[in-house]
């Protein structure tokens, strides 16, 4: 535990996304004696909150219901004015700027992906870009990298409204659309609350694969104790009036919770919580056999017979898994891209989501992806079982 709870020492590799992948593009967000009191309020709703958010990382913030997390979000990005206090964005006072100039300057992603209901998903995307002047081809390039870049197929997403969209698509496009000018700030409310819980995890898992390549700063209002641990690289925990009770890596905030309020916070499960700060990425990945579509049936057949396999995973062109037939099931000269939905979990994801994966699978084992969604291995069951008894030996001895 540190002494100054407005910062926390590095996090190690086993939380979030920070340690791996490609150049911080993020910056540094400071915010110092930062207060909002709201006329006819006895108490301010946010009281001389003083915080460092080290650039390239996902803090998470979290908290009883009212304790001001989302007022504080939105000051970030002036949403909320502070009645007083400083918050510097890469060393530069945010009032320097006008609201709408800091605010194209700033991804901002909501609950449900706040689309405009009237435009087309490469509208919705191109909306920051066009504002800022950039040329049609750019935007245009734009558009589609970030679609990949969210798993979305361009040609197959980029002409649709947001009603012929899923909620978690549409959450996708949401992201997409907080990226498009490539800001250094992502500031994300409550951004995958009104999914289901695999949809959840998914975005999640897309979160941060995203986070690995891109390195930005994300800071995340969540209600969500568990959705904390697994995306931050740091954890805000704040208590009435947006006072600091704790912030700190998740393994330091569940390992030794500061106060009182904070363990019970976490609640009388933390000693299993901290397995979820295992990832699957800990785990030794099986590499069963793989075949790409369009391949002869024959072939894939006859290498999976080889090698012991009663299955395979197919792959697109790109290498990304569509699917994990049973051999019985290729029919056929050629493999088909299988029309079902496949789930399949990121590297960074925990094993609880492993195990939550597993139990939707006639495999008992998920195919698990990197940057991308580009395929890795399989993970099995009795991997990430003897992963955890290895863990709770451990934390016993």
């Amino acid at each position: 535990m540190t002494t100054d709870l407005s910062k926390a020492p590095e996090p190690t590799d086993s939380s979030g996304s920070t340690g791996s992948g490609g150049s911080i593009s993020g910056a540094e967000i400071l915010l110092e004696d930062v207060v909002k009191q709201y006329p006819g309020q006895k108490s301010p709703a946010v009281g001389s909150l003083s915080l460092t958010i080290p650039a390239g990382e996902i803090v998470m913030f979290v908290g009883p219901s009212g304790c001001g997390k989302t007022t504080s979000l939105k000051m970030i990005n002036r949403l909320i004015e502070p009645t007083s206090g400083t918050i510097k964005i890469d060393g530069e006072d945010i009032r320097g700027k006008s609201e709408t100039e800091l605010r194209r300057k700033i991804g901002y992603v909501i609950q449900g992906g706040s689309l405009f209901p009237h435009m087309t998903v490469e509208k919705n995307i191109a909306l920051v870009p066009k504002l800022l002047g950039w040329d049609k081809k750019r935007i245009d390039e734009r558009v589609d990298e970030l679609l990949d870049l969210v798993s979305l197929d361009p040609g197959r997403y980029r002409k649709r409204y947001p009603r012929e969209l899923s909620g978690g698509q549409q959450q996708r496009v949401g992201v997409a659309r907080g990226l498009a000018a490539d800001p250094p700030v992502i500031l994300m409310d409550e951004p995958f609350g009104a999914v289901d819980p695999i949809t959840r995890q998914r975005l999640q898992d897309e979160l941060l694969s995203i986070q690995r390549e891109l390195r930005k700063t994300i800071v995340c209002v969540t209600h969500d104790i568990d959705e904390a641990i697994k995306l931050g690289d740091r954890i805000l925990i704040l208590q009435e009036g947006a006072q600091i009770a704790q912030y700190d890596t998740p393994e330091v905030v569940l390992g030794a919770p500061a106060t009182e309020f904070v363990a019970d916070f976490i609640g009388s499960g933390s000693s299993l919580k901290q397995l979820s700060l295992a990832r699957v990425s800990e785990v030794e990945l099986r590499k069963p056999t793989t075949a790409t579509v369009g391949e002869r049936v024959a072939d894939v057949k006859q290498r999976a017979e080889a090698a012991g396999d009663r299955s395979v995973v197919v792959l697109d062109e790109r290498g990304r898994p569509v699917g994990w037939p049973w051999l019985r099931q290729l029919k056929g000269d050629t493999v088909l891209e299988p029309t079902e939905d496949l789930v399949n979990i990121d590297l960074r994801s925990t094993l609880n989501d492993a195990l939550d994966t597993m139990l939707s699978s006639s495999h008992g084992g998920a195919v698990v992806t990197g940057d991308r969604d580009q395929y890795l291995g399989v993970v099995v069951f009795d991997a990430v079982t003897e992963h955890i008894r290895s863990l709770e030996e451990e934390a016993r001895d």
